[in-house]
């Protein structure tokens, strides 16, 4: 690497934030029509995280909207990778590269679960992809499933209904609040995770809200 290459690396290090620990992506699609939709939950995870802990997400790089600070004492970069949800990977991998983390231990994926109610969440510290796109890329690229994740839930699509169409559109006024309530627990469990404490973040999480049926 020339001597060039080296200071706009430092550069650009210096721009992201030198010293991150945790990689906190958040999956969703970029353009407005997608904002609020079920399948961009993770994207509203990620700009709840940012509010709390006053970070700026104002830096665009490695394909993705990234800002870092500090979350609950850990340095993190807040990411909302913006290929489109299939080609997540590209934009984590990448990332994960550029600070040298390996994904374990390193990386937590927050993104939309169909198979759980409005309301709920689940943590998990590594597993396979359960037919999410986003996530299976996210193995391809990264060449494990060995990263933790918070599954938010959307609720399952009605019979006789697209499941692309379904997860592309919106709450109900009902499930928004749900789901606004579950976002506030993902905040609190990435919290835990980040410091090491995912099987804590299962412990309060992972469990049936008393809402749901």
């Amino acid at each position: 690497m020339g001597f060039l290459q080296v200071m706009w690396k430092k550069k650009d290090m210096e721009a992201l934030g030198g010293g991150i620990m945790y990689i906190i992506a958040g999956l969703g699609n970029p353009d407005k029509k997608y904002v609020n939709t079920r399948h961009n939950i993770g994207f509203d995870v990620i700009d709840a995280l940012a509010e709390k802990y006053n970070i700026n997400m104002n830096i665009r790089k490695h394909k993705a909207i990234c800002g870092s600070g500090m979350v609950e004492g850990v340095k993190a970069l807040l990411v909302k990778p913006q290929t489109y949800m299939n080609l997540s990977g590209e934009s984590i991998a990448e990332i994960l590269a550029f600070y040298k983390l390996s994904a374990e231990g390193h990386l937590l994926v927050v993104y939309d679960d169909v198979s759980l109610a409005p309301g709920n969440i689940r943590i998990r510290k590594k597993g396979s992809a359960g037919g999410h796109n986003g996530i299976k890329n996210i193995i391809t690229k990264t060449g494990t499933d060995t990263f933790a994740r918070i599954r938010v839930g959307v609720g399952e699509k009605p019979a006789g209904w697209d499941l692309a169409d379904y997860v592309l559109g919106h709450f109900s006024q009902g499930e928004r609040r749900l789901v606004d309530e579950a976002a506030a627990n993902a905040i609190t469990a990435a919290g835990y995770v980040v410091n090491g404490e995912t099987d804590r973040a299962m412990n309060e999480f992972n469990r049936k809200n008393p809402a749901e049926k």
